[in-house]
């Protein structure tokens, strides 16, 4: 599936996501007793006729724009076409990285939201993007359907979907400080499908939705990284450092009395990092699906399931994306007073991929489901400093994708020590570490490597640096 190859719509579309924050059950998704409906009325309202309807509208639109700009035109649908396609086997395509790993899943986001915005669940409005994607394989160009495609635009833009309907909400919901003209418009820019049915159907299932008051942690970084060790590999990208902004968001983290989870995303964590040279550097959104609080001991607070997950890096050398389940469980262990450490640990598999930039040969690149893990710790010493450590390692995508033609193994690392200044300004050092080790026919390299070192102005929008009382 191929969206415009404009390559600036998903920069515009982070950028919003940033500014819009900075200003401001086992399949049973909500809770039908606390979902808002029309009028007050605390039914739900719910609409699968329209939400399909939107979907619809959306793909016409979106196949008319790239048939009149895009080259070359793989959007001149026809009823040949589609009966090709129809009867095609599905493949894996071979566009551009940006374009399947990143505009896809922001595509699917939108199927999602069209649907989440209507008054659905979370699993409805994932079956409405699967549903979605399939028709836009078929029916939206005339290239054969594509696999990798129909995983990423579903799966990966229903979890990056909830996590941008969820914070949309929770601006609605809080306001922080904005007038309510500004909030809609702070929510539109996070979730246009929300703010576009805000709009054009006032309290319907656009209404505001019920957070239930998570325990969050927020931040903002704006700063300059310079590079302390630089191994290029196969790839021609020019030598550059950066300036950066990386906002993360921590949503539900577990302790809060009275707070369930019982509904998907009732706990995610939100990454997000806008770079000079790559534009979206990273991007991440990874939610419990499905799981149960615990509580081994008095000063330990957790929560254990299954965690879906969206993830793109693109640290100017290489690129890996993923969409995938993971088993894992977040936690918080008050170790003394004024002494906390939380923390994340999950492993799954993926449908990972990755890629060279400006690879000096062609075939430089992986798909295949694959093994994923990721570790994090945040050691929080009272109200002036912290530490967050974070992990991710992505493996051999040819493990069960033998058209591939090598290995592949990715690490990401890094570590952030911030010292709150007064307020809620605070300064921090950040060291991060992009690893890739792969093994390529008629490639005589075998290794990537690019780790920066930066000095950030960092603001913290809520009291605290995130420790939970209980």
């Amino acid at each position: 599936m191929k969206v415009s190859r404009n390559r600036f719509m998903p920069r515009r579309c982070a950028c919003a996501v940033l500014l819009a924050l900075a200003a401001g059950a086992v399949l049973a998704d909500d809770d039908p007793l606390q979902e808002p409906g029309h009028d007050g009325d605390p039914r739900p309202y719910k609409s699968y006729g329209a939400a399909a309807l939107e979907i619809a509208t959306f793909q016409l639109l979106l196949n008319r724009v790239d048939h009149a700009f895009v080259r070359p035109d793989d959007y001149g649908v026809s009823v040949g076409s589609i009966r090709r396609n129809l009867h095609s086997s599905w493949v894996v395509d071979r566009d551009p990285f940006e374009i399947n790993q990143l505009g896809h899943p922001y595509q699917g986001s939108v199927y999602f939201g069209l649907a989440r915005s209507n008054g659905l669940t979370f699993w409805e409005s994932l079956g409405f993007a699967f549903a979605g994607s399939a028709v836009w394989e078929i029916a939206g160009e005339t290239t054969p359907p594509s696999r990798n495609d129909q995983i990423t635009t579903s799966f990966g833009g229903s979890f990056l979907g909830e996590s941008l309907y969820r914070m949309a909400n929770l601006v609605l919901e809080q306001g922080y400080g904005l007038s309510p003209r500004w909030r809609e418009a702070a929510a539109a820019a996070v979730s246009p499908p929300l703010g576009f049915n805000r709009y054009v159907r006032p309290g319907r299932g656009s209404g505001i939705w019920p957070s239930n008051s998570p325990e969050i942690y927020a931040r903002l970084q704006l700063g300059v990284g310079g590079v302390s060790h630089r191994n290029v590999g196969p790839s021609q990208a020019p030598h550059r450092n950066e300036v950066s902004a990386d906002f993360a968001l921590d949503y539900g983290l577990p302790g809060k009395p009275g707070y369930t989870y019982r509904r998907p995303f009732d706990y995610f964590l939100f990454r997000l990092r806008l770079s000079n040279i790559q534009g979206i550097e990273s991007l991440a959104s990874r939610g419990l699906l499905w799981g149960a609080p615990y509580a081994p001991g008095r000063n330990v607070r957790g929560i254990a399931g299954l965690y879906g997950s969206y993830d793109y890096l693109a640290p100017q050398l290489f690129r890996v994306a993923s969409t995938g389940l993971s088993l894992g469980t977040n936690a918080q262990w008050w170790v003394a007073d004024g002494l906390a450490l939380q923390g994340h640990a999950s492993a799954g598999v993926g449908y990972t991929s990755t890629g060279t930039v400006r690879a000096s040969t062609s075939g430089q690149y992986n798909y295949g489901f694959a093994p994923q893990a990721m570790l994090m710790l945040r050691v929080i010493g009272g109200e002036k400093i912290a530490l967050d450590l974070a992990a991710r390692e992505f493996f051999n995508g040819k493990l069960t994708s033998p058209e591939t033609g090598g290995t592949d193994r990715v690490f990401r690392g890094d570590a952030t020590l911030t010292y709150r200044l007064s307020g809620r300004h605070a300064v921090s050092l950040k060291y991060i570490t992009s690893r890739r080790t792969f093994a390529f026919a008629n490639v005589p390299e075998r290794q990537q490597r690019r780790d920066t070192i930066g000095l950030y102005y960092t603001w913290q929008p809520f009291r605290g640096s995130g420790a939970v009382e209980w």
